[in-house]
């Protein structure tokens, strides 16, 4: 037990803390506020304090639990929506009212709730650490496994029936005695999880988002960053990654983001259908809301408490994707933190540490072996909030050190209400050569080829820009006016995709291929006329210019045959033009 000595905002000074160890969770104060150590100086302890500190007072106790920031993990996280350091908001909401009373706490997951456990391992079995002994029914789309923590002879299970987190389902004998397992357990945040291997990403995390997936697609398994402005569009492409991707499992983190666009996830995610189950999102979603009013220091335990829940789903062999809204809200606790330790800064104010944090965050991505040999992946999807647009800040720059996908959102692009606003010139992704394999396979052998091709068009467009205006498109030569044409439909027809349309918000690979494909063929047979002099003025005329147009907005489960429709009407039109 410690004595509250100074207080700066979220950072407590305790004397009296011999004993406690570096990241031990502390109750502050009398009303026993969550807080964490921090620093340790002989017996004064800096700790961090995820709660508001107003009121607190010099003199007030502090006490250890003696353990450090950790998760509970079981089942009942899926469709749950917790704060940054997993209290369940809708059980606190029933408890205080609308507002989070401080000192509040709430066990995570529910320990009287009967889950219906069904062993998958019988008496005498010998079982290896990390082996599935039973699943658990969590929602209608997603089959909590169980997971064995010890290498040994099954001496005990219980049958197939309901059972509580906390009842003991399997006994183990070990080489150090009989060791029993339930359905819970506990995991600290700032440790990864372990596994056996890890490999280079080689499968698509699929977005059904035509800019994303054709031209700068993230494997599963990968890390992107999403850096843009305000009003760029950043939360609504997460939130549509959420959505539609097929991950198996999401996990979405609000950190430090306005409480209204929060509020827009809490609403929509219920009342979504996944079109791959046709059942809920929120059935394979986790939502941690830890929005701008929140005290700073809770966006540092958000990130590290959504990436652990992640682990815990990927060592069960599923293919998790984490979106964190946003992590230059997470830079700025870590800065307000490392001012009030009065620490030396580093670039902007940023403490000299900032590249490493996110390195060992972005680090726990991957697509791995896991210790009960399985395949399984996360894939992190950061987004970050320059001032200004001004990609040079530090936050931005030490996360493209890290990251190997980059969507730059453009706010020229978000002005003319093209979105998703990615800027085609300034993004990348490093993934290409890795999942080539695996769309020349199963979407189609020209997609790198067509890929390459489109984005020589738009280059090609942006070269001639200048050229327009010096003199207009019409002193162009006939051959550069179509290539001028070619770009617009690739980037109004093809780049642009709007998110509340019931069809053109997600776009399944196939279809995306076949768009592509269409347009450049049309490209292909205008330049071809062009070249036997044919009038540009009469190909920009063409009736099948419309109908591609409308290609996005075609229900994704009849395309093919109406695609078929407008490459014979596109093939007519072009036979006319002389």
């Amino acid at each position: 037990m410690g004595v509250i000595t100074r207080i700066a905002g979220p950072v407590v000074n305790a004397k009296g803390m011999r004993g406690s160890k570096m990241y031990d969770v502390v109750k502050v104060g009398n009303e026993k506020l969550v807080g964490e150590i921090i620093e340790l100086n002989n017996d004064v302890a800096t700790i961090q304090v995820y709660e508001e500190t107003s009121g607190l007072k010099p003199g007030e106790n502090v006490e250890s639990t003696g353990k450090p920031l950790s998760v509970e993990l079981g089942p009942g996280l899926i469709g749950k929506i917790f704060d940054g350091i997993q209290r369940p908001l809708e059980m606190i909401k029933n408890e205080t009212g609308d507002f989070i009373s401080r000192g509040t706490s709430v066990n995570p997951v529910d320990r009287k709730k009967k889950w219906h456990f069904i062993p998958k391992v019988k008496m005498h079995d010998i079982i290896k650490k990390g082996e599935i002994i039973g699943t658990v029914p969590e929602t209608p789309v997603v089959e909590h496994r169980i997971v064995s923590d010890y290498d040994g002879k099954i001496v005990e299970i219980v049958k197939e029936d309901d059972y509580s987190v906390e009842d003991k389902i399997v006994k183990v004998e070990t080489e150090n005695g009989v060791k029993e397992i339930c359905m819970f357990q506990t995991w600290p945040v700032r440790m990864p999880r372990p596994f056996v291997k890890k490999f280079d990403p080689a499968v698509p995390l699929i977005t059904g988002q035509r800019v994303l997936d054709t031209f700068f697609p993230i494997g599963k398994g990968g890390t992107a960053g999403i850096p843009g402005g305000f009003g760029t569009g950043k939360t609504v492409v997460l939130q549509l990654i959420a959505k539609w991707s097929d991950a198996d499992i999401i996990v979405y983190v609000g950190c430090g983001e306005r409480g209204n666009e929060m509020a827009d996830v809490l609403r929509e995610f219920p009342e979504l259908v996944d079109p791959r189950t046709n059942e809920p999102i929120m059935n394979r979603t986790i939502l941690i809301a830890n929005t701008s009013n929140m005290p700073v220091a809770a966006r540092e335990a958000s990130i590290y408490t959504g990436i652990t829940l992640a682990e815990y789903y990927r060592d069960m062999g599923y293919d998790v994707a984490l979106m964190a809204d946003s992590t230059s809200r997470w830079a700025e606790a870590l800065r307000e933190i490392s001012g009030r330790l009065e620490e030396m800064p580093g670039e902007e104010g940023y403490p000299a540490y900032l590249a490493s944090r996110l390195a060992g965050f972005y680090e726990r991505t991957g697509y791995v072996q896991t210790i009960g040999d399985r395949k399984a992946s996360i894939s992190v999807i950061g987004a970050v909030s320059p001032p200004g647009s001004d990609f040079s800040e530090p936050v931005t720059q030490n996360t493209l050190r890290i990251v190997k996908v980059f969507w730059a959102l453009d706010p020229d692009l978000a002005d003319r209400r093209h979105f998703p606003s990615v800027n085609w010139l300034k993004s990348y992704s490093l993934y290409m050569h890795n999942v080539k394999k695996w769309y020349h396979e199963n979407i189609g052998s020209e997609w790198l080829n067509m890929r390459e091709k489109a984005m020589a068009i738009l280059q090609k467009e942006s070269e001639l820009q200048e050229i327009i205006q010096l003199v207009g498109p019409d002193a162009l030569p006939p051959k550069d006016q179509m290539v001028l044409e070619s770009a617009k439909m690739l980037r109004e027809d093809f780049l642009q995709q709007n998110a509340y349309h019931e069809v053109d918000t997600y776009c399944p690979s196939k279809k995306q291929y076949e768009m592509l494909e269409m347009i450049l063929r049309l490209h292909d047979l205008t330049q071809d006329k062009i070249k036997k002099g044919a009038s540009p003025e009469k190909l920009k005329k063409m009736e099948c210019r419309e109908d591609i147009s409308g290609m996005a907005t075609i229900p994704n489960e009849k395309f093919e045959e109406e695609f078929e429709k407008i490459s014979k009407g596109m093939e007519n039109d072009i036979r006319k033009v002389t």
